[in-house]
């Protein structure tokens, strides 16, 4: 006597020769395709960067906000020469420490020159600044912290050398460079691109010594893959999500290290303009004419608010710690 499970396996060999028999392989593939589609309405949405940010925008209104503020500056800035009609540099001792008014929104300085002009053009170099230090520090940070964490008798002489530069004041290290190159904007790059590797260093270092333990990365290994191939294509691409909070993040650090430097006289040098210059020289008017210290301020406490909250938005969906 057949058992059951014999029983049920004929009743199922028999309902598959009766469909075979009934639909043609033309009929039998297109249903299949369509109960895949139908699947597919029910899967979840890939989880990729651009879902991500749509999350954001919907779940954090701030980074939302923050974001569209930050491309409104960007464009500002970027075509500030056609925005305004005034020179930046232009000097003229008729129209000095004018209060704002329709024709100069932000009032004039002691030269006469329009400031929300030199706000726009000031952007130019605060946004500079901003972008490129931090992008060559995160290279360098990336790079020497992956070596540190995949190739284990590297990690020693460079954790140790950026406890060194972590063990320094940044502005007081930044400070110092300043003085020995001499104030240029060339050499503010220079200074701010030493001191912020550190961190990313460590960061970096750190998730290299988790993912280099993986499945996929002992696979590669297995498999004779380079170790440079290794931590360029299979490690840093899980790294991506974690460097973009961080890179938003030391965009504002390099801002406001610009304008100390600048308001300490080592930073930004006259003709050229940055907020934090157009501070430095607003400080003996601020009291008469205060609307030239409060206007190039408020630039900064704007640009690095909005990029501290885009940050925290971007650290909320991207980063798999805080999930």
């Amino acid at each position: 006597m057949a058992s059951f499970e014999q029983a049920a396996s004929l009743a199922a060999r028999a309902a598959v020769a009766s469909v075979k028999e009934r639909f043609s392989p033309e009929e039998r593939t297109a249903a299949i395709e369509q109960i895949e589609e139908e699947e597919l309405k029910y899967l979840p949405a890939p989880d990729t960067i651009k879902t991500k940010l749509l999350t954001m925008c919907r779940e954090n209104r701030a980074a939302a906000v923050s974001a569209a503020v930050l491309a409104v500056m960007a464009f500002a800035i970027i075509f500030a020469d056609k925005l305004t009609v005034y020179d930046p540099n232009a000097v003229n001792l008729m129209e000095r420490l004018l209060p704002p008014s329709g024709a100069h929104w932000c009032g004039t300085d002691d030269l006469g020159r329009d400031v929300f002009t030199r706000i726009l053009y000031g952007g130019r170099v605060s946004l500079l600044v901003g972008v490129i230090p931090t992008t060559i520090s995160m290279v360098i940070g990336v790079i020497l912290g992956m070596i540190s964490g995949y190739i284990r008798r590297t990690e020693a002489v460079i954790m140790r050398l950026a406890d060194i530069v972590l063990a320094f004041p940044s502005i007081v290290l930044a400070m110092v460079v300043m003085y020995t190159l001499g104030a240029t904007t060339t050499n503010i790059f220079i200074a701010l691109s030493m001191i912020g590797w550190a961190k990313t260093a460590r960061v970096v270092r750190s998730q290299t010594l988790s993912l280099r333990e993986q499945e996929f990365v002992e696979a590669a290994r297995g498999m004779g893959v380079r170790k440079w191939t290794i931590m360029f294509r299979h490690i840093l691409p899980n790294c991506l999500p974690s460097l973009i909070v961080l890179f938003t993040l030391n965009i504002p650090d390099a801002i406001l290290s610009e304008a100390n430097l600048s308001f300490l006289g080592v930073g930004t040098q006259p003709p050229d303009s940055s907020w934090g210059l157009m501070v430095s020289q607003a400080r003996t008017f601020a009291q008469s004419s205060p609307w030239m210290l409060i206007f190039p301020s408020l630039a900064i406490l704007i640009m690095v608010l909005s990029l501290n909250f885009l940050g925290d938005g971007l650290r909320d969906v991207m980063d798999p710690h805080t999930r």
